[in-house]
């Protein structure tokens, strides 16, 4: 009688085991295979021998032919009777197809690798035959076994079961078997008939070299095939632009190779996105690559193009509009309030120096966005700077073509592990997905991943390591230039000058200006009228108008981060110049004074603009004490509208007494009420305690006492300026000079003592100087293609200048750099570096010479410190200018200068590029070096690994697995996860540098638990991006009250009866899908009824049952994630 198998009672898995062990051949059909399913029952098998009488004949017949192809089938089947060798040869290729693809899908494990191995083993010897049946479909399930036993010579088995884990042993199936004779002999030949039949194609050979070109495979793949791999996938974005346009024809060889891919790939990003910022170091040719960006959509898709940039640019960029022939329009940045509202449409807007346009606030800056979202214009920013300050400042220039709330595709995954996304809504109440929801997020990770989809950006060093060529007999490294010639990369040489300071001596100015004295006195300053918010009386406050009680708030606001700039930068100006930093306490004594004549007068108080941007060296190169009497509310009017022509730079100079500063405070003031009362805005003096005008008296008798103690300043002893004329004269008497301050009040300083000491064919040039770029063209001619218009009486040898009016300017016809001041930060000097280190320098050589004291660089590292302390003691922040204060790294930078160390000035402005072009590079420089990678690496199946030996370091790199997956959005993703299993950084550039190695490193054998830690890794990137559906809408709905207060449940109640796992699934579906109307109004009627969580959790359970809870579309569906490759770090 037979037996039924329905894996419940009775499981069907091992009695056909046991069977086979007795058994010399067997023949199967069932209707579909996976690969991974042969691993229950072929270890039963290896014992065999092979052949046609000692073998498994496995009969397929359900897999699923292309629908093209099917229906030539069928007519071919009408007419011909049987498939021609063409067809089948071509159906045995797209089948094959197939079962590779059974081999991509989900995780591998151990288990899988081994039996995947020995049925690809098995296939080889003949053990194993496989062949599809192609007349019909065929969902048959029959299992046969061929014994030396003269009374059941054949067993069958008949029913439900295909040839898997959970139709043999796990899922409830129905089988019976058949032990009579004659109806196993039956079945026998039915079988046969079918093995035969014309209609089957054997595909036991295509099976075996899919198995061994899989993951699966015996011979282990090198491990740089699989950081290729790796980097061919991360360079999705950047080989689609670099295939998808072309440079216009006109534009010849003038594009380096590095150029081009940027420029095709910022093109894509425009395309693709509406706006790219190529975000390329100082000297690369970011305006070319702009240009040659707006030509291929002008030629391409008849786009016009308006330039908007600095003043000082306008000329450069006219050139290159006439140059290249540009549809376009150039418009100064200060102009487009009275320029854009009534501008025709422009398609394309390029934005040069974009990171000026920081303040989203602006007059400016709002009629800038307006036109571009008015006029739906594409956008291309320019910046060496992208990073300005703050993340903000990069979101900010986003902001121009991206509104706040559109939806990205991605999220701040850093943000929100760190603080979870319900915590995330209810604080913030914006989307994750959006620009708005970026900006809440201080993490670099999630900018990088932020700017992979809107950030070209590559430097120096990455140039040099990638594109450039190397001179054999030099050893230097260079581009090839249009013109056949070459164009090096010069050395960077930082040289000291050295001044003396004679502490002994009480005529020494410097050492009178570096004193404990003067230190000390600055150090103590109150500061208040850059602290206004700390002296507002809290009861007027209340009593205010509404817009004076904004006015006092945005006051609070700037609080002591205006405190903080002010003390540095008076620092920064007592090492600068003397006479500088005297300038700045005079004035500043005089702006105290105007503030007490208010207040005495019971007059209202002046407030000029709070933004911290004015103290910012990098972007203002103006002293604010200056610029301030006649201040500008909107920092967007700065630098390039200053004070009237009539108002001396100096406005403080020559006062002396008491009396003075006070005469001259009452003029200003009333000239500010009859003249200028717009450029300010006015609260009364009641609004502020006394303490204000106490603070201001203090602080002005202090810096009445610091003008005594320095005596005024004699430019003729200035030790300094003479080392300077030294340079200039003797050390470098017939060279171009380009000397560098942050401040214009010492170019000013700089530009009159050289020319009292007859220093000719020099200029002074700085924020408020009139066509700046005109110096740029006499300083450098060549390099900007005028020597035939610049005659050598207008040809400038000596240029002094600040850093703000220096970008984007060509100024390498010189090769020599001074530094005049040390700017706190050590970026400043290679920014400064490359305004010379640029394309095109014929020098061997940069010189880049700093201005230290004698007797060693103590003393400035001192001074630094103890502006530090004080600082740190106040809480007076400062922006990212002042990195020294997070470590003592550039402590050891101003020694290394002293001490001329090669390689201090080799850096780059950021180290950071883009994650597109990196990975890229990585692929063409593999491509380039063994183009037969190409096809290897495009040929390899997901899935795929390899382990190389790893130097652990624990915790920042230890042994482990770097995982690739794409998760069922559709977006990439690496992880790194530990021996135990943890993350140990999601930093995309940490990652696949860490899978960095050689076209020679050897593959070592696996960890025993990789398999495992890449199914963590995968589990880690699909936890990383749940789909969010529609959000979980406001805290105070009905969809974000249930689902937090349903996860806490869960999280309160895990592991008993009441957290079930239809209670989870419920959990997921309210936060991946909106409610519906219904439900809305049931839970809001429930939630207000005071409903217990327990019996919630039972609503909602119910409600999902009868799919009365969510709408959940099919294309919300959740897709499984696809595991590109994995990289096994181990210690061999």
């Amino acid at each position: 009688m037979p037996r039924i198998f329905d894996n419940i009672f009775l499981h069907l898995l091992p009695d056909l085991r046991e069977a086979l062990k007795e058994a010399y051949r067997a023949d199967f059909c069932v209707g579909y295979f996976n690969l991974r399913g042969w691993d229950k029952l072929g270890e039963s098998i290896d014992s065999w021998s092979g052949g046609d009488n000692n073998c498994v004949r496995l009969l397929v017949g359900m897999q699923r032919l292309p629908q093209e192809e099917l229906r030539e089938y069928y007519q071919l089947s009408k007419t011909n009777g049987e498939l021609d060798n063409s067809t089948k040869l071509r159906l045995k290729k797209k089948l094959a197809e197939e079962f590779r693809q059974q081999l991509t899908i989900g995780a591998p494990t151990n288990q899988d690798e081994i039996s995947l191995r020995r049925l690809a083993r098995q296939i080889r010897s003949k053990k194993v035959v496989i062949k599809l049946f192609l007349q019909h479909p065929l969902h048959a399930k029959l299992y046969l076994l061929f014994r030396n036993d003269n009374f059941s010579p054949i067993i069958g088995y008949v029913g439900s079961s295909n040839l898997t884990l959970a139709g043999l042993s796990k899922q409830g199936e129905l089988n019976v078997d058949v032990l009579d004779s004659d109806a196993s002999l039956k079945l026998s030949n039915w079988f046969e008939d079918r093995w035969n039949d014309w209609g089957t194609i054997d595909i036991s050979e295509q099976l075996a070299k899919i198995i061994e070109e899989s993951w699966a495979r015996e011979e282990d793949i090198p491990p740089y095939q699989i950081y290729i791999k790796m980097a061919y996938h991360l360079s999705q974005e950047a080989r689609a632009g670099l295939n998808e346009f072309r440079i216009p024809k006109d534009f010849g060889n003038r594009l380096f190779a590095f150029q081009t891919a940027a420029v095709k790939i910022a093109a894509h990003h425009l395309n693709k996105r509406g706006g790219v910022l190529i975000g390329d170091v100082v000297g690369l040719g970011k305006t070319l690559m702009a240009t040659t960006v707006a030509r291929i959509f002008e030629d391409d898709q008849d786009y016009d193009t308006l330039i908007l940039c600095p003043k000082n640019l306008v000329s450069m960029w006219e050139k290159y509009k006439d140059q290249y022939r540009m549809r376009a329009k150039v418009v100064s940045v200060s102009r487009v309030q009275q320029v854009l509202p009534d501008l025709k449409r422009y398609r394309m807007v390029i934005l040069d120096e974009s990171h000026n346009l920081r303040n989203r606030e602006g007059k400016r800056y709002k009629v800038i966005r307006d036109y571009i979202e008015k006029n739906e214009c594409k956008c291309v920013l320019l910046s060496a700077t992208p990073y300005n300050k703050t993340y903000l400042d990069l979101s900010n220039q986003l902001r121009l073509f991206i509104p706040e709330d559109k939806e990205l595709g991605i999220k701040p995954e850093k943000l929100l592990r760190d603080i979870g996304e319900t915590e995330f809504i209810r604080k913030f109440q914006c989307s994750t997905r959006t620009l708005a929801g970026f900006e809440k997020s201080e993490f670099p990770d999630d900018w990088r991943e932020l700017m992979r989809l809107y950030m070209v950006r590559r430097t120096r060093s990455f140039i040099i390591q990638n594109y450039a060529e190397l001179d054999v007999e030099s050893g230097r490294r260079f581009l090839t230039l249009d013109d056949g010639s070459r164009s090096y990369f010069p050395t960077r040489v930082p040289k000291t000058v050295k001044f003396e300071v004679n502490e002994s001596d009480l005529n020494d100015q410097y050492a009178r200006l570096y004193s404990d004295d003067i230190v000390d006195t600055v150090n103590s300053l109150n500061l208040p009228r850059y602290g206004l918010g700390n002296y507002i009386d809290e009861r007027k406050l209340n009593q205010a108008p509404t817009i004076e009680k904004k006015s006092l708030n945005d006051l609070s606001r700037a609080g002591k981060r205006l405190m903080g700039f002010c003390r540095t930068n008076l620092f920064k100006r007592m090492e600068s110049s003397g006479e500088v930093f005297l300038q700045s306490v005079q004035r500043h004594i005089l702006r105290n004074y105007i503030y007490l004549y208010a207040i005495e007068n019971n007059l209202p108080l002046p407030i000029g603009t709070q933004d911290i941007g004015l103290l910012d060296t990098r972007i203002n190169d103006v002293d604010v004490e200056n610029s301030n009497f006649f201040d500008i509310p909107d920092e967007d009017e700065l630098p390039e509208e200053m004070v009237d022509e009539d108002i001396s730079w100096n406005f403080a100079s020559g006062l002396r007494t008491t009396t003075e500063y006070q005469a001259k405070a009452k003029d200003i003031y009333e000239s500010y009420v009859k003249s200028y009362k717009r450029r300010f805005e006015w609260l009364k003096s009641e609004y502020f305690i006394p303490g204000l005008e106490k603070d201001l008296r203090e602080d002005s008798l202090c810096l009445f006492d610091v003008l005594e103690q320095c005596k005024g300043w004699n430019w003729q002893k200035d030790t300094k300026f003479q080392k300077l004329l030294e340079l200039i004269n003797k050390t470098h008497a017939d060279k171009k000079v380009i000397v560098f301050t942050q401040f214009a009040d010492t170019v000013r300083y700089l530009e009159k003592c050289l020319k009292n000491s007859g220093v000719t064919h020099m200029a002074g040039v700085e924020g408020s100087s009139d066509d700046p770029t005109s110096f740029a063209l006499r300083f450098s001619p060549i390099a900007n293609e005028v020597e035939k218009k610049i005659t050598p009486d207008q040809e400038l040898r000596v240029l002094v200048a600040t850093d703000v009016l220096s970008e984007g300017q060509n100024l390498q016809d010189g090769y020599i750099v001074i530094n005049y001041d040390l700017p706190w930060a050590i970026v400043r000097l290679i920014q400064r570096a490359g305004r010379v280190d640029r394309i095109g320098q014929k020098s061997e050589e940069i010189l880049c010479y700093s201005f230290l004291p004698a007797d060693g660089v103590e003393k400035i590292i001192r001074l630094r410190a103890r502006v530090k302390k004080r600082l740190q003691e106040n809480a007076e922040v400062v922006g990212t200018d002042e990195a020294f204060f997070e470590d003592e790294i550039n402590d050891k930078a101003v020694a290394d200068l002293y001490n001329e160390k090669a390689g201090i000035l080799d850096g780059d402005d950021d180290t950071e590029v883009d994650l597109s072009s990196y990975a890229y590079q990585i692929w063409n420089n593999a491509i380039t070096q063994n183009p037969g990678l190409r096809k290897t690496i495009e040929e390899l199946p997901a899935l795929v690994y390899s382990t190389k030996e790893h130097i652990a370091s624990p915790p920042r790199s230890p042994n482990g697995v770097l995982v690739y997956a794409r998760t069922g959005e559709g977006n990439d993703s690496l992880a790194w996860i530990d021996q135990d299993g943890n993350s140990v950084t999601e930093s995309q550039f940490e990652i696949l540098r860490a899978a960095e190695c050689k076209p020679d490193t050897p593959a070592i054998p696996r960890q025993e638990n990789h398999h495992d830690l890449v199914r963590n890794g995968v589990q880690l990137i699909v936890s990383n991006e749940k789909n969010m559906g529609g959000q979980l809408g406001r805290p105070s709905g009905a969809r974000f009250r249930v689902y937090e207060r349903m996860k806490r449940f869960a999280e309160e109640n895990n592991g008993t009866l009441f957290v079930t796992q239809e209670l989870l699934k419920t959990i997921d579906d309210i936060y991946r899908y909106p409610l519906r109307e219904a439900a809305k109004d049931t839970l809001n009627r429930l939630l207000r009824s005071g409903i217990q969580d327990f019996q919630l959790a039972e609503l909602v359970v119910s409600l999902r049952s009868e799919d009365r809870l969510c709408v959940i579309s099919e294309e919300q569906e959740e897709k499984d994630p696809q595991i590109i490759c994995s990289m096994g770090l181990s210690t061999n």
